[in-house]
């Protein structure tokens, strides 16, 4: 009998544009398992998969602390019975392969072993002499197994095929493990009882205006959507993804996962996979050995290592290079991962959460994030809602930024006028609540006396027309025309009075790293470049 490898390389994304797809419809379908209806789900999803494959028989089962095995559920056509306990007792061969980690297939009822007596007689009784099973891993350990079983000979359940299974198995084992975890309970955030503010002259009762969710400011729908998912799944030892513009607030999101769940009280280590370059940050993530590169003088330990026992936040993981990736997964996956210059494994116990401003659907599409990454990562979504569609609480939110900066900026700010706040709340925000939070830092630094002065009048954002606002444009694109706009607005300036890195609320090295990226140049040097190249050479005899 051949034993498939657990470790199951999948084809090239774009021979598995149908398989991604059922991927992406199974992940909606987990992603609302509820304790009153996740029976009737699984045994749906279970019935999806089985017919994906072609089987008579997809079960689901669970594993205990000790090892010992559960049904969890299972399907098969009409007039077929599903797999019983009672059939669970008698396949104890394959169930100690797969709760060892190892990806099992039989062929035929020949294929079983001398030591595998009672599975045999289970194939001979049942009709299913065929199998492929695959262990399902969570937190480094196997929780479940999915196993598929059939009447006839499958040669395409192969190990491309075991590799698909496997991911559908981690989709449905991270479901019913949220569903089945006691929620933690928490203190009840407090909340404004009279809704958003006035734009008139408001002036600042802070008594009156409690912070929301433990400092995320909203009482908007848009907002209490995400709120509701955040409570939902913060207590629940689950991968989250982040979804959103820049500046939406998915750190402060991160850290409010952190906060109300059972690792709370470990550290919360945070990772921009954007802003370093593919040879440092592999280093930054897994840490390296003394010695493993020309400035390594000493042994240091990677974010996966300091984030142990706690959560570990991956920003704009969308942007990770397309050779760390494999990695990653790995990490995600098992748990383990080996610092720079070391063949030594090593395991860690961290919470996941990732962020990205990229639609991660369209980059696996795209060919630059693997899709089997993406499946790990999207356990549970959660989208982060813009500025402009939660506009009723841009008032709350100019209040919070005003209470937080104008102690140290030496300001009592008391009164936001009308046509200030009109301004404020007519405004499209393409930077969003960081956006938000640097024009009214700025507004402080420029009001005298008790009355907030905007230092520059906000512009309704034009209408996005011609080649711009075509749809086949790629998000890279949209990014390069934005910062270009930016930059010209600003004079080309990146750091300095109104630099461009402000208004798009980055790190001035960020901006730079993402204008290399991008291939953006600076507005002014390339005048000067095409000026230069248009005029005609000057021979040094030449009397001028």
């Amino acid at each position: 009998m051949a034993f498939m490898n657990p470790v199951i390389a999948l084809e090239p994304w774009r021979e598995l544009s149908p398989f991604e797809q059922f991927a992406m419809s199974l992940s909606s379908l987990s992603c609302t398992f509820e304790p009153d209806e996740a029976s009737e789900r699984l045994t749906s999803a279970l019935e999806a998969i089985g017919m994906a494959f072609g089987a008579d028989e997809c079960t689901l089962v669970t594993y205990g602390a000790h090892g010992e095995p559960c049904l969890t559920g299972s399907w098969a056509p009409r007039p077929h019975v599903p797999c019983t306990a009672e059939d669970l007792a008698e396949m104890p061969w394959l169930l100690r392969r797969l709760v060892r980690g190892t990806v099992v297939g039989v062929s035929s009822e020949s294929d079983l072993p001398d030591s595998a007596a009672a599975d045999r007689a289970h194939s001979v009784r049942t009709g299913i002499l065929v199998r492929l099973a695959v262990p399902i891993v969570l937190r480094g350990s196997v929780c479940c197994a999915l196993m598929l079983g059939a009447r006839r000979s499958h040669p395409e359940w192969n190990d491309a095929a075991a590799g698909r299974l496997k991911l559908f198995g981690e989709i449905l084992g991270s479901s019913i493990d949220r569903s089945v975890r006691e929620p933690t309970p928490r203190p009840a955030a407090a909340r404004r009882p009279d809704g958003a503010h006035t734009a008139g002259h408001a002036v600042d009762h802070t008594a009156d205006r409690t912070v929301a969710e433990g400092g995320i400011i909203g009482q908007s729908s848009a907002i209490k959507v995400a709120l509701d998912r955040l409570d939902q799944v913060a207590p629940h030892d689950v991968t989250v993804l982040l979804c959103g513009e820049t500046g939406t607030g998915k750190e402060l999101f991160a850290r409010a996962v952190h906060e109300r769940s059972r690792r709370r009280d470990g550290p919360f280590i945070r990772v921009n996979c954007a802003a370093l370059p593919p040879t440092l940050i592999e280093s930054e993530l897994f840490g390296h050995e003394r010695g493993a590169f020309t400035d390594a003088t000493s042994l240091r330990q990677g974010r996966f290592e300091l984030a142990h026992g706690g959560t570990l936040f991956l920003d704009e993981i969308g942007d990770l290079a397309p050779e760390l990736q494999s990695k990653m997964l790995r990490a995600l996956q098992e748990g383990e991962f080996e610092r720079v210059g070391s063949s030594k494994v090593r395991r860690v116990d961290v919470r996941v959460v990732a962020a990205t401003h990229v639609d991660l659907e369209h980059a696996v599409a795209d060919g630059r994030f693997r899709a089997d990454l993406f499946y790990r990562l999207n356990v549970f979504p959660i989208v982060l809602p813009p500025l402009r569609d939660r506009r009723h609480d841009i008032p709350d939110l100019v209040w919070s930024f005003i209470r937080r900066r104008q102690h140290d900026l030496g300001r009592n700010i008391t009164t936001v006028p009308t046509d200030v706040m009109h301004a404020l709340t007519g405004y499209d925000w393409p930077g969003n609540v960081r956006e938000l939070d640097n024009v009214i830092e700025r507004a402080l630094i420029s009001s005298n006396g008790d009355t907030l002065q905007l230092d520059y009048p906000l512009q309704p954002s034009p209408p996005i027309s011609g080649a711009s606002a075509s749809t086949d444009q790629t998000l890279d694109a949209v990014q390069r025309q934005y910062i270009e706009k930016v930059l010209r607005e600003c004079g080309g300036r990146i750091n300095g009075a109104g630099n461009a890195a402000v208004r798009l609320g980055l790190h001035p090295n960020t901006l730079r790293f993402r204008m290399k990226k991008l291939g953006v140049v600076v507005p002014g040097r390339v005048d000067a470049a095409r000026q230069a190249a248009t005029q005609p050479a000057v021979s040094a005899l030449d009397p001028q």
